[in-house]
């Protein structure tokens, strides 16, 4: 073979090294980018759940902030929107929330996070370029081996795979020194243009925190009361048993009126089913004492008897009495008028009383939990001594 031929033969591995590298590089950016916004993405999502005072409880702590954010704006609109579509307002919410999170944050916060999840991975780009030659090099393998092993050994950070590089030719690729070289030469400019367009509108919509945020609060029980349209409070969707809520809402708030007449109700649920009082039901009547009797949605809800008539819901209908009225086209007059007392309440006391009764309720339910453990602890116990 003479030296010419030894030398364009060299020329030409050379040159289809540095071609593949390049070509590696070209499609590893799209790669890193999406890993990049999923990453920061799944960050953000942990940093709100700790931040963000509304997003770090469960979901009773997130209407409490809802309630508040709908009381201190004092829109009626989008009251009936959480009222009438409690799911797609708590979506917006969650949306908003995170929308202002990352508007306030990006520049010192979340831009910083988008640059470190890029370097991160350009640092371990280069280390599975260089731990593949190795690789090839003690299975004395070819350009073929060295993909496979670059290709897996990013698998646990990147979507790219072998499959992204079926097209491209590598059999003259045997300088996997200057394969690496190249390598490492070009990332640095991909990482580059990646960084200088980042965006936050480039979250992958699967991975952005409100839907993540919104999978992780909204796949609960949305059934609502039959009377005042409150939700269930079970965080299991078709969960087996009934339906609750700690608080009911006035049934007047979900247009409930006196048959008759176009007269709203102004009784809470927890305090109607102990009164002699009834409803109707597919053209019956049953005594709200024995609601379950009316069978179907009623059948499904476990009501309370209890004194916790919220003030928030009587400041409600005291501050938007016109809008309700115009609404649902009824009035709160005869035995649906609002008692003059109730005008003296403000939200903000109505807010207050509202957390007073959620955190009293917290207490009661951690009182009756220990006294069902300390129950099945003295059960078991005297199982045990029974035992011959």
């Amino acid at each position: 073979m003479s030296t010419d031929h030894i030398f364009q033969k060299y020329c030409r591995g050379a040159t289809s090294t540095a071609i593949f590298g390049e070509i590696i590089c070209q499609k590893l950016k799209e790669a890193v980018e999406q890993s990049v916004y999923k990453k920061t993405a799944r960050d953000l999502t942990d940093e709100m759940r700790s931040n963000c005072e509304s997003l770090n409880g469960n979901r009773s702590n997130l209407e409490k902030h809802i309630l508040k954010f709908l009381a201190e704006n004092e829109n009626f609109s989008a009251y009936m929107d959480y009222i009438n579509y409690p799911r797609d307002h708590v979506k917006d919410f969650i949306s908003d929330e995170v929308s202002r999170y990352i508007t306030d944050t990006f520049s010192h916060n979340i831009l910083p996070k988008l640059k470190e999840n890029i370097e991160l991975l350009h640092q371990t780009i280069a280390k599975a370029a260089h731990e593949s030659i190795e690789h090839v090099q003690v299975n004395s393998g070819d350009a073929g081996l060295w993909l496979k092993s670059f290709t897996q050994q990013l698998s646990d950070e990147l979507i790219f795979s072998e499959k992204d590089l079926s097209g491209v030719k590598h059999d003259d690729v045997d300088d996997f020194k200057l394969l690496e070289d190249v390598i490492r030469k070009e990332l640095p400019d991909i990482m580059s243009d990646i960084s200088s367009e980042l965006k936050t509108e480039k979250l992958d919509p699967k991975f952005r925190p409100d839907e993540l945020l919104i999978d992780h609060f909204c796949q609960c029980c949305w059934v609502q009361c039959p009377f005042c349209g409150a939700i269930c409070t079970n965080t299991i969707e078709n969960h087996d048993g009934d339906h609750s809520v700690p608080f009911h809402r006035l049934d007047g708030v979900n247009g409930y009126y006196y048959d008759d007449t176009k007269h709203f109700g102004i009784d809470f649920c927890s305090s109607v089913v102990v009164s002699k009082k009834s409803f109707k039901s597919s053209g019956q009547w049953f005594p709200y004492t024995e609601y379950r009797r009316a069978g179907g949605v009623y059948a499904k809800w476990s009501i309370t008897p209890d004194l916790s008539d919220l003030p928030y819901w009587k400041w409600f209908v005291c501050r938007f009495q016109r809008d309700l009225e115009k609404y649902y086209g009824k009035s709160f007059q005869g035995k649906g008028e609002i008692p003059e007392y109730w005008t003296k309440y403000t939200k903000e006391h109505g807010i207050k009383k509202r957390e007073t009764m959620k955190k009293i309720l917290k207490q009661q339910n951690l009182k009756q939990q220990r006294l069902r453990e300390q129950i099945m602890k003295t059960l078991s116990m005297k199982r045990a001594n029974s035992l011959p």
